[in-house]
């Protein structure tokens, strides 16, 4: 059973008196531990269809499946919660907090969801994401004192560090030169490869697109090719 399932999904937004058919009858499924990339021009829906898929926002036609859950039965704290306990993300602008330094960073998801950790616990885990991402040295450090790439991983150890089953990835390497660019993504594979959390990256990045399993190719909001490269 596919862990999330589009089906025949639109999104329309008003702008002044017309509308932008953002996504456009959009439908493909994605299997647990898929590393898949959807990709297209700018304006293709990228990353329309990650907030859809995120519960960010809400399809104006069509379902957004997750976990054999439809989330349009969800009300939003039943959304809240099922985005903090099985979504992951990661962002181009990294999104960190800057007053807190890396450990912080990292740990501060697990401080916002209902289901407390102990701290003994909380402690090992964000301790081991941070050597995971290699990080160990710049545990004390702020954002500001960290490179691109550092701060990357500082983003991708915090999406991971609820255990969610799925992470989204939104142009994770657009602000990133190219050698840190192959470094983070080589990384994520690996996390992929070894933890079998599945990835789902928005991008126009051809290294991502090249080491998919999966990809779904947009155009002006709708698929105009989809490839699966392992069964």
């Amino acid at each position: 059973m596919p862990i999330v399932t589009l089906q025949d999904v639109q999104k329309v937004y008003p702008l002044g008196k017309t509308e932008v058919h953002a996504v456009q009858g959009v439908s493909f499924a994605v299997q647990e531990g898929d590393f898949i990339s959807i990709a297209g021009p700018s304006g293709s829906g990228k990353s329309t269809i990650l907030n859809l898929i995120g519960c960010i926002d809400v399809p104006t036609e069509g379902s957004v499946v997750i976990d054999d859950i439809d989330t349009r039965t969800l009300k939003d704290k039943q959304i809240t919660d099922l985005r903090h306990r099985f979504i992951g993300f990661i962002f181009q602008s990294f999104n960190l907090v800057p007053v807190l330094n890396v450990y912080e960073n990292v740990e501060f998801p697990l401080l916002l969801g209902k289901n407390s950790v102990a701290r003994a616990e909380r402690r090992e885990w964000v301790d081991h994401l941070i050597g995971e991402v290699g990080l160990n040295d710049w545990r004390k450090h702020r954002p500001n004192e960290l490179s691109g790439g550092q701060r990357q991983r500082v983003a991708i150890a915090r999406a991971l560090v609820t255990k969610p089953r799925v992470v989204l990835a939104d142009e994770p390497t657009a602000n990133l030169d190219s050698k840190t660019g192959e470094l983070i993504i080589e990384l994520m594979k690996r996390i992929n490869r070894e933890q079998k959390t599945t990835f789902i990256f928005s991008t126009h990045d051809a290294t991502i697109v090249g080491i998919a399993d999966h990809v779904v190719r947009l155009l002006d909001g709708k698929i105009v090719a989809e490839e699966r490269r392992k069964s």
